[in-house]
């Protein structure tokens, strides 16, 4: 996507040094800074401390950490190690554990002294796969908003949650990539963006898209019911970190209001993820991990002081017992369709087995 004009990309790879340069995410929306990413452990802790987020970038993530960890190295203990220390990062997020997985499969028949150049090919493979297939889920989603008539005037008006754009993916990103591509394609779109506490990853979403160049109002997460009742949006696309084998979904915390407000006012709820992000060994919901965060995300505010240096204000005292879960489940009823890069199909096994049938057995 544009960064003022000037086409990007959130991660940079470095063959000849063996090291990836990233968007620290945790100083967006007020600093654009990158920080080179040269050993497993800054790549694990880039995943952990959220400088990278999105399960579609955690995962490329992970495939270059992972090959930058068998640079020195490339035993099979030394495979296993990297992968437990990757994997260890974020439990919810999928295409994390799909990426390492892949790449265990093709690096563990490989001599010791071939796996570091295999493992860093496939990284590369794994990211350019993330852009086509983002590109297309941008394609399939922009069909279904030109079937959505406006209820307010000519502009389509999308109300998205979390951070599902392009800082989330290596590009394009997944529930933003269709409002992208209906307004590159001269679509009139709006998008209403929800803060989404307590990490307030909506900020990014608007950073991005203002930085494309797309009309957009940030929110508070609350506010987005009435907005629903009142006919002011005209479809809710999120992401997802997981889909299960019978459609549910998995995504940042706040998701399910959302699914539950568009059913109760006729509104469509998609949403939009690559391949990576479903896993049909997963049956349902239920069985899906939901990562708890540090209560210390509740307790403090984060941001800059007045000289622009980031600053954290406490709004709790220290041992205020709090919950932090990451992550809700919405049931496959309340998701109109998944976009994914192979096409729109309902959220049930059957819908899946449609578009993925090598994935399931019987």
């Amino acid at each position: 996507m544009n960064i003022d004009a000037t086409p990007t990309r959130t991660l940079r790879a470095d063959p000849a040094r063996r090291s990836i340069d990233i968007i620290d995410q945790t100083r967006l929306p007020l600093a654009l800074h990158w920080v080179r990413i040269a050993s497993l452990e800054a790549a694990a802790e880039a995943i952990r401390a959220m400088q990278v987020r999105g399960a579609p970038l955690i995962g490329v993530t992970a495939a270059y950490g992972l090959a930058i960890a068998l640079a020195s190295e490339a035993s099979e203990a030394r495979l296993d190690a990297a992968i437990a220390i990757l994997g260890a990062t974020r439990p919810t997020a999928v295409n994390l554990h799909w990426a390492l997985a892949r790449l265990r499969r093709l690096l563990l028949p490989l001599p010791p002294a071939r796996r570091a150049d295999a493992a860093w090919a496939e990284a590369a493979a794994i990211a350019e796969e993330d852009v086509a297939q983002n590109a297309a889920i941008g394609r399939h989603g922009l069909g279904l908003l030109r079937q959505i008539p406006p209820r307010r005037g000519q502009t389509l008006n999308v109300m998205t949650h979390c951070n599902a754009g392009w800082l989330a993916t290596v590009d394009h990103g997944t529930a933003l990539s269709p409002v992208y591509a209906a307004h590159d394609a001269s679509l009139p779109v709006h998008v209403w963006v929800s803060e989404t506490r307590p990490r307030n990853q909506g900020l990014l979403t608007a950073w991005e898209l203002a930085r494309h160049g797309v009309p957009h109002t940030v929110i508070a997460d609350n506010a987005a019911g009435i907005l629903l009742r009142a006919g002011r949006v005209d479809a809710v696309i999120v992401g997802a970190d997981r889909i299960a084998a019978n459609g549910d979904v998995a995504n940042k915390v706040g998701t399910y209001l959302k699914a539950l407000a568009c059913a109760d006012n006729d509104i469509p709820f998609y949403v939009a993820a690559p391949r990576s992000t479903l896993d049909f060994a997963c049956p349902d919901g239920n069985a899906i991990p939901i990562e708890e965060r540090d209560g210390d995300e509740l307790r403090e505010v984060r941001g800059v002081d007045a000289q622009g240096a980031p600053s954290a204000l406490r709004q709790l005292p220290p041992g205020e017992a709090v919950a932090n879960p990451a992550f809700d489940i919405t049931p496959a009823r309340r998701v109109s369709a998944l976009i994914t890069e192979r096409g729109v199909c309902p959220a049930s096994r059957d819908g899946l087995l449609r578009l993925y049938p090598e994935n399931f057995h019987s």
